[in-house]
C-alpha cells in the first residue's frame, strides 16, 4: 500500500471523527430550544414576581436554536460523506470543497482541512481519484 493510500485512509478516519464531534457540539442549542419551549409555554416558571420575558422572545429562542442544530447536523453530515468520498477516492472536488470549508471550524476543522488540502493537491494523489471518477462515468452511461 502506498504512502498516498495510507494517508488517504486516515484523512477519511479523521473526518468520521470530526463529523462525530461536529454533531455532538452542534446538539448545544438544545438548550436554547428548551429555555425557548418555557418562555413560551410557561413564562411563570421563569419570573417568579410576573414580570415574564415577552413570548416572541421565546419563539426567537426557538428557532434560532432549532436552525443551529440544523446547520450543525448538515455540517457532520457533509464532513461524514467527505470522509466516505476519500476512503472510496471519488468526488474529487467535494473532498477538495469540503477541505476548505472545514478550515473554518477551528482547532479540528483547521487542522484537518489544511492537512486535507495539502494531500488532495498533490498529482499523484489527484490521480488515485480520475480512474473512479471515469468508470462510474462510464457505467452510468451504460445503464440506459
Amino acid at each position: 500500500m502506498s504512502d498516498e493510500l495510507k494517508y488517504l485512509r486516515l484523512l477519511s478516519i479523521f473526518h468520521y471523527v470530526l463529523a462525530g464531534i461536529s454533531a455532538l457540539f452542534a446538539c448545544i442549542p438544545l438548550l436554547h430550544i428548551i429555555l425557548g419551549i418555557m418562555m413560551v409555554f410557561s413564562p411563570e416558571r421563569l419570573s417568579p414576581r410576573g414580570d415574564a420575558p415577552p413570548q416572541f422572545l421565546g419563539w426567537l429562542f426557538l428557532i434560532f436554536g432549532s436552525v443551529a442544530i440544523l446547520a450543525g447536523w448538515a455540517f457532520a453530515v457533509c464532513v461524514f460523506l467527505a470522509g466516505r468520498f476519500l476512503s472510496r477516492k471519488v468526488y474529487y472536488y467535494y473532498c477538495l470543497v469540503m477541505a476548505g470549508i472545514e478550515c473554518t471550524f477551528a482547532p479540528f476543522g483547521t487542522v484537518l482541512g489544511v492537512l486535507s488540502i495539502i494531500m488532495l493537491i498533490k498529482p499523484s494523489v489527484k490521480e488515485l481519484f480520475i480512474p473512479n471518477t471515469v468508470n462510474k462515468t462510464v457505467a452510468d452511461e451504460t445503464k440506459y
